[in-house]
């Protein structure tokens, strides 16, 4: 009944999201009528609803208006045109996709999914303008590769967290993980891509339509570059000081706080307001209307996020987790089979790939003493059961819709399509490692 009340709620869904009612408005009301009858008590449901929204904004909001300023002051200031000037003289139009895909791979890394997301939606946008090229031909290389490093790659949090709790070997898990990342991104990437270059999709107002002759000319590439990846810059230093020095010395201490995904942010919109704006000469009214012009585009994108993640609280609070590990007693399967399939199911029921994955890892945690299974390649079974089959539930399906002007149908075809390719071929990958190579 669970499950049919599951499916029940996602047709609604979609069927509001057809009809035009306003995604976080629908999403709201599937979400009450999910809870309710899922059996949740009123008061116990608003908790939800108010936990939802609280989880869902304390993790996106500042990063999500953040980048999105970033990404505003790049574009205004002929950055962004420099950017993807440079990436098309270099790689040339037609291996422009490789250089999406390994920019995302690089900034994928360090970043969480959504920081990673925001900075490099302008860039492909920009791209996108100057080549002619199909938006979705760019943007699902750049997703590609940001989600695969997401399930697959230490030291991003989601994997680092399942080698902990699997008591794995971190350098064995990277080196493992890097074997199944590569051909899950090149198929999810560029050939996913390539296929899905004649859905033609409308450009986004918030980045792109701005007279961009504010100065005589555009800055030149490397700084541009260099305040562009600022962020993954000052991560990435922030997570060397954490491996690398003593736990009292100050400098760590520093290089955490500005290692923050926020902080980080905000320190290199900062710098971007003065190279670009102070350095020369804008009027302070001018440069604040930059960013006032990035958060009113974006509010209503963070909206239908929460409300995404509304829903997501509600399926989660709900006991529908627990519904679907109690399957974990009547399947009889390889180990490594059954860890990506449980985890699977709380994904695409839940909707939150690091939900699903910390579920999951509960509930297989014992076939490592009982099989000998390897830890490592089990880590990586459960990241790759995490990205499957995103749809209306989860917060990344939201994000990708709508700062693509997608509907319904493309972002199915295009986002979901995408994390299941991940989540399978790298599945294939980890099977053929434990076969021929473990």
């Amino acid at each position: 009944m669970t499950l049919l009340i599951i499916f029940a709620c996602i047709a609604i869904q979609v069927y509001l999201t057809v009809k035009k009612v306003s995604p976080y408005l629908s999403l709201l009301l599937v979400a009450i009528m999910a809870g309710l009858l899922l059996g949740m008590e009123p008061s116990a449901l608003v908790k939800s609803i108010e936990k939802g929204v609280g989880s869902t904004l304390a993790g996106l909001v500042w990063i999500i208006f953040l980048g999105g300023g970033l990404g505003k002051i790049l574009e205004v200031s002929g950055a962004a045109e420099q950017i993807s000037g440079t990436l098309i003289q270099k790689f040339g139009k037609k291996y422009v996709q490789w250089a999406v895909l390994l920019t995302g791979f690089m900034i994928g890394i360090p970043l969480y999914y959504n920081a990673g997301f925001v900075i490099l939606v302008p860039l492909i946008f920009s791209l996108a303008r100057r080549t002619g090229l199909s938006i979705l031909y760019l943007a699902i290389p750049m997703a590609a590769s940001l989600s695969t490093t997401h399930c697959f790659l230490p030291p991003h949090p989601g994997p680092v967290v399942l080698v902990n709790a699997f008591g794995a070997d971190m350098g064995k898990t990277l080196v493992y993980g890097l074997v199944a990342a590569v051909p899950a991104v090149i198929l999810a990437g560029p050939i996913l891509g390539n296929l899905l270059k004649h859905i033609q999709v409308k450009d986004n107002p918030l980045f792109g339509q701005t007279d961009t002759t504010v100065f005589d000319k555009l800055p030149a590439a490397l700084p541009s570059f260099v305040i562009a990846l600022m962020p993954v810059i000052l991560i990435s230093i922030g997570v060397l000081a954490d491996r690398f020095l003593d736990v009292d010395h100050t400098l760590r201490a520093i290089l955490l706080f500005t290692g923050n995904s926020t902080i980080a942010l905000l320190l290199s919109v900062l710098i971007a307001l003065y190279y670009f704006g102070v350095r020369n000469g804008v009027d302070m009214n001018i440069q604040m209307k930059w960013l006032s012009d990035s958060v009113s585009a974006i509010s209503t994108i963070l909206l239908i996020i929460t409300a995404g993640g509304v829903f997501k609280q509600v399926l989660e609070d709900s006991g529908t987790g627990a519904y679907i590990a109690s399957f974990s007693d009547d399947l009889s399967m390889p180990p490594l089979i059954f860890a990506w399939t449980i985890t699977a199911l709380l994904r695409m029921t839940i909707g939150s790939a690091t939900v699903a994955g910390l579920t999951a890892a509960g509930i297989v945690l014992p076939l490592i003493s009982s099989t000998g299974v390897s830890p490592e390649l089990l880590a990586l079974s459960v990241g790759a059961g995490s990205v499957f089959g995103s749809h209306i539930n989860d917060s990344g399906f939201w994000m990708f819709k709508e700062f693509f002007n997608l509907n319904l149908k493309q972002t199915f075809l295009s986002w979901s399509l995408m994390e299941i390719t991940i989540s399978v071929s790298g599945l294939m990958a980890i099977l053929l490692m434990d076969k021929f190579l473990i």
